[in-house]
């Protein structure tokens, strides 16, 4: 049984940190089905991202309908996914609201920076399902589970993934593949979507 609503995922580091933003597109990989992609929704200052020479017909048709009605925005279909790039910028959370309602039934993955988790979360027209933090244990331990309690107490489902993909698997994340289907991506997935 489907959701009435689709599922708004959020995606940021714990501390120092690496690969986050190869397990949001990884996420986002897990979120699609191939007549309906994800979006991924990116906050950093870096390139525009550019459509991969594969992508689903569904990522195709997302990628269409945001540059049709945001001609200057950033939006590229990569594999399994469409992705938009903002900046990092907090006035950049205002672009959310104007995307969202076009992508309709699909997923959307956000991935931001530690400094936007808390405006995003207080925004009262953003409603998270979940949030993936992506953490070293080792180094984290006790910040990671402050984060979880406070996020759980939000009402939002959290999953974290303890170790970056593999440089392979990140690179396909990146360009629109699914990592395994046995992998830590696809369980952080269940959990914030499914509980």
């Amino acid at each position: 049984m489907k959701s009435a609503m689709s599922p708004v995922v959020l995606v940021t580091r714990v501390g120092a940190a690496r690969g986050t933003r190869a397990a949001a597109a990884a996420l986002a990989c897990a979120a699609s089905e191939p007549d309906r992609a994800a979006l991924l929704i990116d906050f950093a200052d870096r390139a525009a991202p550019r459509s991969t020479l594969v992508a689903t017909a569904g990522a195709r048709a997302l990628e269409q309908r945001l540059a049709a009605h945001m001609p200057e925005a950033a939006v590229a279909s990569r594999g399994r996914f469409c992705q938009l790039r903002l900046g990092s910028r907090p006035e950049s959370t205002d672009a959310i609201h104007a995307v969202l309602p076009l992508a309709r039934e699909a997923a959307a993955v956000i991935h931001l920076p530690p400094a936007l988790l808390r405006p995003l979360l207080s925004e009262p027209r953003l409603r998270p399902s979940g949030v993936v933090l992506r953490a070293d244990l080792r180094a984290d331990r006790p910040l990671t589970a402050l984060v979880a309690r406070d996020l759980m107490a939000r009402g939002l489902r959290v999953a974290v993934v303890k170790r970056p993909l593999g440089r392979l698997a990140a690179r396909g994340a990146l360009l629109g593949a699914l990592p395994d289907s046995d992998s830590v991506i696809r369980r952080a997935w269940t959990v914030v979507n499914h509980g």
